[in-house]
């Protein structure tokens, strides 16, 4: 039986946070994304979502350093989960995109 986990999004930047462990530079950053459609009555809805993902820099990746706040992306990756105990002691469960491929999207590539 084959497993997949696979995640494609593409949306904007939010904030954005680069830092090196050893010689690798690691790019944390939230991405949103919005999914439009009509509600029961015909009203125009708006969901909107934030993502946290991780990139490693390496094959398939831009200049991480190149990352700012408002930049449209294509992501592709996969989903992982974490889970703990805050400190009240409350169980949370955090979700990360771990990027494998991350694609800046121009205003050319908007246009076709």
């Amino acid at each position: 039986m084959d497993h997949i986990n696979k995640i494609e999004l593409q949306g904007r930047i939010g904030t954005v946070r680069t830092n090196f462990f050893g010689d690798n530079m690691v790019a944390n950053f939230s991405l949103v994304t919005e999914y439009l459609y009509k509600t029961r009555d015909g009203g125009a809805a708006n969901e909107t979502t934030w993502h946290q993902v991780t990139a490693w820099e390496g094959k398939d990746m831009p200049d991480l350093s190149t990352l700012t706040k408002g930049m449209q992306v294509n992501v592709t990756g996969r989903l992982r989960t974490f889970r703990y105990t805050n400190t009240e002691g409350a169980e949370k469960q955090l979700y990360e995109v771990v990027a494998n491929k991350v694609r800046i999207i121009t205003e050319v590539d908007e246009r076709s």
